[in-house]
Parts: structure tokens; C-alpha cells; sequence
């Protein structure tokens, strides 16, 4: 069965960081580029930053660049992203996505930055 499970989302004060975490199952994610991206209540889903497979290439939506940090380790099949630096505007909830033509997505989880 083919999954990606996000992990690692909470409540952060403003200035704090968050490590999310995305284990991918039933295919091999180290094969695909991967992304992550954000829906912050009544918007509409943006994308936040991208990784190539091998890891030698990414990039970042210009809100976040410079705070964000995209990683993977293809032997565990895993994705990260550190945020440093958090804002209230980086409110969202933040989800993974790979795979072939990045067909399969996480289901989620929330990131709240408030004092």
C-alpha cells in the first residue's frame, strides 16, 4: 500500500523552529523528486519547497527561503523540512508529495505559530 505520513507539526511560538518529518511506504521515494507544500486556513494550497531525488537540487517558494530547509535520506525512504524562524504566517497545514509525476500526497499536519 502505497503511503506518505507526515509527523512533527504542533504549536510553535513566533522566532521557534519545527522539524516535519514525511515516511514514504509502498514505493521507493528516493527514485522522485519530492515536494512540500502548505494550506493556511481559507487559502488555497501553496508549494513551499522542492528536493531532486538525488538531493542535488532544490528550491524554495521565496516566503520561506533562507528559513526552510529541505532534506532526505533515500536508505530510510524519508523526507524532512526544518523550519527555522517561524512566523504566524507560516500557519498551515503542511503536507508531503512524491512519487511519479507526484501523484501521492500525505494527508497532513498542522503547523500553528502563535504566541
Amino acid at each position: 500500500q502505497v503511503q506518505l505520513v507526515e509527523s512533527g507539526g504542533g504549536l510553535v511560538q513566533p522566532g521557534g523552529s519545527l522539524r516535519l518529518s514525511c515516511a514514504a511506504s509502498g514505493f521507493p521515494l528516493g527514485e522522485y523528486a519530492v515536494n512540500w507544500y502548505r494550506q493556511a486556513p481559507g487559502k488555497g494550497r501553496e508549494w513551499v519547497a522542492f528536493m531532486s531525488s538525488t538531493g542535488g537540487s532544490t528550491n524554495y517558494a521565496d516566503s520561506v527561503k533562507g528559513r526552510f530547509t529541505v532534506s532526505r535520506d533515500n536508505t530510510k525512504n524519508m523526507m524532512y523540512l526544518q523550519m527555522n524562524s517561524l512566523k504566524s504566517e507560516d500557519t498551515a497545514v503542511y503536507s508531503c508529495n512524491g512519487g511519479p509525476w507526484g501523484k501521492y500526497w500525505g494527508q497532513g499536519t498542522q503547523v500553528t505559530v502563535s504566541s
